[in-house]
């Protein structure tokens, strides 16, 4: 029996739609709350912010585009470049965001003036396929790490426990996707992270000591930014980066609830409300925001796209942020539950990318076609990286550039061959 969609403006009960908001909470919660973690500032400011952009992001796209606004990890590598400078300074780094938010506001505005139809011609099927892939591919190596299946930061050994804990969760998450029947139909991820974190009590994974520390209470360290232009240099071209993402995460959502983005509410709505978010977020003391992988993984399962949940989520973030008590207890969620669960879903949009070639009836008996896929895939996972001032543009990033030249080249190939081939008749 298949299972029922529930559309982007349908409105959920509360009573239902709770849970279903509660289920993209903890989805994006671990990854989100890592990036304020490694800078060194409050979490709180953050999940404020990201439930701001989230609803200044669906009110902009006026309802109509499915996202949640997590934090950015486009930004790291330029951010931890300006922390390791005594002169600049975090504070530095924020007007960075706000500049770099700013100029993603403002390519916003220019695709609205000059339209869409330019990425037709520089990401076809061909090349949008392998670029969507990759974004689940490219968080595959993070999902193995957080499950415990190979060493990393999380665990430098191996361990059964942790191992236990993420298989299980991802088994309930497997199993719930196909047998779930009724309401539990649309929350096999809330309901995995529930079974893994009890699974994950006695095995000593669970620590309840901030929990007991937490306030009841708690006000989001908000802070203002210092605009240097060595910062905003360095900041600068990771808005690259995000712009590759976010145009690669709206294809895939649009692909996910069968509906064009890129055209209603359209690409410059979308981007702007991701522009604006990273800008405000920058201006108050928080981290750049970005459209939520794991959240299109949990639409793609549960086929909930419900904006209403979405925003509901939101609104969780914002409370959240001041109730320090709560926030202590989502945070207690072991690294081991979500990787069992990301496993899923990053590989949940990996396959997207693969349905849009099927869907898109790519014919790979063309050259440009069998080309255009192969270089994007090679490019974006072995780790090939060239270095623009101080961001590493690498992965997804790279490739999405590299199949946007190769298509352009392409296609005025074929245009100059169409000529010549008029021309000679």
């Amino acid at each position: 029996m298949e299972r029922k969609v529930i559309q982007v403006e349908e409105k959920v009960p509360l009573l239902q739609g709770l849970p279903l908001s509660f289920q993209h909470l903890f989805a994006m919660f671990g990854a989100s709350v890592l990036v304020p973690a490694l800078f060194g500032i409050n979490p709180a400011v953050v999940l404020f912010m990201n439930g701001i952009g989230t609803l200044l992001f669906i009110f902009l796209t006026k309802g109509k585009a499915p996202a949640f606004l997590g934090s950015s990890f486009a930004y790291l590598g330029p951010t931890f470049i300006i922390l390791a400078n005594k002169e600049l300074g975090f504070q530095a780094a924020l007007g960075g965001f706000a500049v770099s938010g700013l100029v993603f506001s403002i390519v916003a505005l220019l695709i609205g003036k000059f339209g869409t139809d330019w990425i037709k011609v520089v990401l076809p099927p061909a090349a949008m396929g392998p670029v969507v892939a990759l974004i689940g591919l490219e968080l595959s190596g993070t999902a193995a790490q957080m499950a415990g299946l190979i060493p990393s930061d999380y665990h430098k050994e191996l361990t059964p426990d942790w191992i236990i804990v993420s298989m299980v969760t991802l088994a309930v998450a497997v199993f719930g996707s196909l047998l779930f029947r009724k309401f539990f139909a649309v929350i096999p991820i809330l309901v995995a992270i529930i079974v893994g974190y009890v699974v994950a009590i006695p095995l000593g994974l669970v620590s309840f000591e901030n929990v007991a520390k937490a306030s009841v209470f708690a006000l989001p360290n908000f802070q203002l930014p210092v605009f240097n232009i060595n910062a905003i240099l360095i900041i600068l071209p990771a808005t690259l980066v995000v712009i590759s993402e976010h145009i690669g995460h709206q294809i895939v959502t649009g692909n996910i609830i069968g509906r064009d983005l890129t055209k209603d509410p359209g690409l410059n709505r979308s981007m702007l409300g991701d522009g604006l978010s990273t800008m405000i977020s920058g201006l108050l003391g928080s981290v750049p925001t970005t459209t939520y992988g794991e959240n299109i993984g949990v639409m793609a399962i549960t086929r909930v796209y419900s904006v209403w949940v979405i925003g509901g989520a939101a609104v969780l973030s914002i409370i959240l942020s001041f109730v320090g008590t709560l926030s202590a207890l989502v945070s207690s969620i072991p690294t081991a539950v979500m990787g069992g669960v990301s496993i899923l879903l990053f590989g949940v949009i990996a396959a997207s990318g693969i349905r849009i070639l099927v869907e898109s009836k790519v014919d790979f008996g063309k050259s440009a076609n069998l080309i255009l896929t192969a270089v994007i895939f090679v490019i974006g996972i072995s780790g090939v990286a060239i270095n623009i001032g101080q961001v590493q543009l690498k992965g997804m990033a790279l490739a999405t550039v590299t199949g946007m030249v190769l298509s352009l080249v392409f296609y005025v190939l074929e245009k100059l061959k169409l000529t010549n081939d008029s021309s000679a008749a």
